[in-house]
């Protein structure tokens, strides 16, 4: 499958959404890296060239304001009853 690409979550560039990538879990475009996964290496206070050098360069960091903009829809659309 040369040509197949993984949809694109939203209108989002760099974010994509396909159950033939990482079972459909939200990933940055052209990398097998999970979106969740990228937060998790930033919350425990990676910085963008240790996530880098951990998955062999393969973070673009141009989508890091995407990554943390989903995260934010995601988060801001959960309501927890008091």
């Amino acid at each position: 499958m040369p040509d197949w690409q993984p949809a694109a979550y939203k209108d989002y560039r760099w974010i994509v959404a396909d159950p033939e990538l990482l079972g459909g879990k939200l990933a940055v475009r052209g990398t097998r890296l999970a979106v969740s996964l990228i937060l998790e290496c930033l919350a425990g206070g990676m910085s963008l060239e240790e996530i880098n050098d951990s998955f062999d360069c393969a973070f673009p960091p141009e989508a890091l304001p995407e990554v943390l903009k989903v995260a934010s829809e995601l988060t801001g659309s959960f309501h927890v009853a008091a």
